[in-house]
């Protein structure tokens, strides 16, 4: 049967550009880069991977609920069905495979060794409804994980249920809004800088508050001028994010908030990229009222771990008694979790999610803390902004960085050195493909033209960022140089080549369709 190759690229030709060889394989694979069909085009839903007998009459206790129809799986072999899953498997890119450049999203080393203590029994097989009695071991482990977030942040306060960095604005958000009403205040506008991420402004919209761009200074960072003259009995509060999506610290960042409690709103701080001045700076004494913390990125759990990710939310005295419940106390019978709020004044906006949030991610961060100890951290921040500062300058002079000066975490360029090619910040970040790179983020932040945002994490080696530097070197050459089909044709190597990215993103087939001829056999 041909594969169906409906939304995919099409095949190409001898005489094509995306053809890196003369001449097409009869099976369609490139040597060991094997075309991997869907699971349904390997097998058909007419046949099974196994032989059985026919079991003959017999009765059933289904009452009722007999399927009438063909289930419609393919049947498949056991090795087959290995295989394909195996193959698939090869195909992805992580971090374990290779350099990860990814701005913003610090896609850094996860330690096996977070993983063997998430997996041990009594923490991976526990359920939140246990009784309490029998899971002090987890609840110590929420505890010490809060008191290694409150001394970090030199926060008096922390949420541990949110369960991803969006989500932990809208915790953040939603302490703000209980705290405004306790008050008798109905403030609706939420100041947001054209640098902070984009999930801010949609945490704001989804609670209810305007949202109100506050412009960036030349410098990359939030126009301070600006910020003041927004600020009025109306607004809310601000959601920055610091370091900003810029790779730069904030340097009027004490003085922002002074300006905004001092009109009668809250400072809520996108801790996202904490990972550059964990150790080195404490978000309280910044003037921070919340701040949700991505454990993924400062603490190296993965993103997401295969279900619900982290990102616990840090609160200041003023904020910290509209925190969510649950989290952990200790009574006379031992650690517990306050699952309702305590009395009738209780202020705490109430509940967040089901039950406690992600136990798997918090035991990896604790692992992460407890290897690394307070100066282990502190290296994490100085290693990861001496890595972006290394790419920064070593590539500063084939590629035009966006601000003057150091930056932070991450380094960010535009598509000045790009001018009159002919090559595009896509087709540069195409091209990276055939380099063995997964591209860095592109064109975004949007205060920048044609953005190339890279973060090294501080876990790449100075050989691992010296062989990227030398790619890229490499690339802005040839760009310059006019070869620019080797740009607008790429990727020749991989798997895949380049797609209509508009298409799938607007016209995505999520669903396979046996073609007529097999409908018509079936």
């Amino acid at each position: 049967m041909s594969m169906n190759r409906t939304g995919r690229p099409t095949q190409s030709g001898p005489n094509s550009s995306n053809n890196a060889v003369p001449f097409e394989t009869t099976s369609g694979h490139r040597g060991l880069h094997l075309v991997e069909p869907l699971i349904f085009e390997i097998g058909d839903a007419r046949h099974s991977g196994v032989d059985l007998k026919d079991v003959g009459d017999f009765d059933h206790a289904l009452g009722g609920l007999e399927r009438e129809d063909r289930m419609g799986l393919p049947g498949l072999s056991e090795p087959e069905t290995v295989r394909h899953y195996t193959r698939l498997s090869q195909k992805n890119y992580g971090i374990d495979s290779g350099f990860f450049p990814l701005g913003s999203c610090t896609m850094k080393h996860n330690p096996r060794i977070n993983e063997k203590v998430a997996r041990l029994p009594g923490l991976a097989d526990i359920h939140p409804l246990q009784p309490e009695s029998t899971v002090q071991g987890a609840l110590a482990v929420m505890r010490d994980l809060a008191h290694w977030l409150t001394t970090l942040t030199g926060m008096p306060s922390v949420a541990l249920s949110p369960k991803a960095g969006a989500h932990g604005e809208l915790c953040g958000i939603m302490a703000i809004r209980s705290a405004l009403e306790a008050r008798g205040d109905a403030r609706k506008v939420i100041l947001v800088p054209e640098s902070a991420h984009g999930t801010n402004p949609a945490t704001a919209a989804f609670c209810g508050y305007q949202v109100k761009a506050i412009p960036a200074s030349d410098d990359g960072r939030v126009d301070l001028a600006a910020l003041k003259a927004a600020l009025g009995p109306d607004v809310a509060g601000i959601m920055l994010t610091n370091p900003n999506t810029c790779g730069l610290f904030e340097r009027d960042i004490i003085e922002i908030a002074d300006a905004v409690h001092e009109a009668g709103g809250f400072f809520y701080c996108d801790g996202a990229n904490f990972n550059a001045i964990v150790g080195r700076v404490r978000p309280g004494d910044l003037g921070i009222d919340a701040m949700h913390i991505n454990l993924h990125k400062t603490f190296s759990t993965p993103h997401g771990g295969g279900g619900p990710g982290s990102g616990p939310v840090v609160f200041s005295k003023a904020l910290a008694p509209y925190a969510p419940i649950p989290f952990v106390e200790e009574g006379e019978e031992g650690l517990f979790l306050r699952e309702h709020k305590a009395a009738e004044g209780d202020k705490s906006f109430g509940r967040l999610v089901a039950f406690h949030g992600q136990m798997g991610m918090y035991v990896r961060a604790l692992a992460y803390m407890m290897s690394h100890g307070a100066d282990g951290l502190r290296q994490v921040a100085e290693d990861a902004v001496l890595n972006a500062n290394y790419l920064l300058h070593e590539l500063a002079s084939d590629m035009t960085p966006s601000f003057e000066g150091p930056c932070m975490h991450e380094a960010l360029f535009d598509d000045r050195f790009l001018k009159d090619t002919g090559v595009s910040t896509l087709d540069f970040a195409k091209a990276m493909i055939d380099e063995g790179y997964h591209p860095m983020t592109m064109y975004f932040p949007l205060v920048v033209h044609g953005a190339m945002l890279i973060e090294p994490t501080e876990t790449e080696s100075k050989d691992t960022l010296d062989q990227f530097i030398a790619s890229m070197r490499a690339l802005a050459k040839a760009a310059r140089a006019g070869e620019t089909d080797r740009f607008t044709g790429a990727p020749y190597f991989a798997p895949l080549k380049r797609l209509d990215e508009t298409r799938a993103a607007r016209q995505p087939i999520l669903k396979w369709t046996a073609p007529q001829s097999q409908e018509a056999a079936e």
